[in-house]
């Protein structure tokens, strides 16, 4: 059985995301296939998820180690 390497559930259905979706220079709409301009965030019965166009979260680092972390 094959795995799912991104689970389409956890992420919102927005236009900024969508397979029909393409972003414009000035990143305040999406210029859609099916609809012309809608919002970011809007959505609309044609959406279909595009894993490629999602824009991940940026990772927290930690910065408070000690000197102990360090020693073998």
């Amino acid at each position: 059985m094959r795995q799912k390497l991104i689970d389409k559930k956890k992420y919102s259905k927005v236009c900024m995301n969508c397979r029909y979706g393409r972003m414009p220079k000035d990143k305040e709409s999406v210029l859609c296939e099916k609809k012309g301009i809608v919002d970011l965030y809007g959505k609309c019965r044609h959406y279909q998820y595009d894993p490629l166009r999602r824009i991940p979260e940026r990772a927290v680092i930690s910065t408070d180690y000690t000197e102990e972390d360090f020693k073998l």
